[in-house]
């Protein structure tokens, strides 16, 4: 699983230094899908549940699950890419989002609140704790700044399938049943967070989830491993 998620890490640091504006967002899936090759493992997301892209690509208000396109990306955007890889029968999995040219003193702000929402949910990942104090930190740190995590996506166990059990959200739902954490387990950890309302829309796609009141939207992820000594990050390239 570590070079899975290494992989992915460093398909991500590739794709990252092609954002510019000016650029089509169909030109990510290209290099990604070309890095797929490169490093010998498969796209975990095409095909998976009929997605038809190796990778997600989210601009502004949209959330996840975006299609790359000939959309094109302009000064002031922001834009998620969530990728995934199988490599010798595990998957990797990882996002972040990127800043396109000059971006807003707001939008810089929503990236460094989704980026620490998500070191604040990794510090959490220790034997003895459970998932909801993943979910805790990571609600009670983005609403703390005025801003709200989106309910309706949720992260994952991941091994040799892609979503496995437990869920991890970021909110915790009343009523939840503390699960607890042990030794072994990797998480999916990915904050969405947005500016406005956590309400979503699906496009006509049927897989692009977009804010309601198209307000901005930011999403980082990374696979983390539970161990005995604490949480160790996996989706890392060294």
């Amino acid at each position: 699983m570590r070079e899975a998620n290494k992989i992915v890490s460093r398909i991500l640091d590739a794709l990252g230094r092609e954002v510019r504006p000016g650029v089509q967002t169909m030109f990510f899936e290209e290099l990604a899908q070309n890095l797929c090759a490169e490093y010998k493992v498969a796209p975990a997301f095409q095909g998976y549940q009929g997605y038809p892209f190796a990778l997600c690509c989210s601009v502004n208000e949209e959330i996840v699950h975006g299609f790359p396109s000939t959309r094109i990306l302009n000064e002031g955007d922001i834009v998620s890419f969530d990728m995934g890889v199988i490599h010798d029968g595990f998957f990797g999995d990882s996002a972040r989002t990127y800043t396109v040219g000059e971006i807003s003193v707001k939008a810089m702000d929503l990236l460094e609140v989704t980026r620490n929402s998500l070191l604040k949910g990794i510090a959490q990942a220790r034997e003895g704790n459970t998932v909801q104090d993943i979910s805790r930190a990571i609600q009670g740190y983005v609403e703390g700044k005025g801003y709200n995590v989106v309910k309706r996506f949720v992260g994952h166990g991941i091994g040799r399938r892609l979503h496995e059990k437990p869920e991890v959200p970021n909110f915790v739902p009343p009523g939840t049943q503390e699960m607890p954490l042990k030794a072994g387990m990797v998480l999916a950890i990915e904050p969405m967070v947005t500016v406005g309302q956590a309400d979503v829309d699906i496009l006509a796609d049927n897989w692009t989830a977009v804010t309601k009141d198209r307000q901005l939207s930011a999403h980082f992820e990374h696979t983390v491993a539970v161990t005995k000594n604490g949480p160790e990050i996996l989706s890392v390239s060294d």
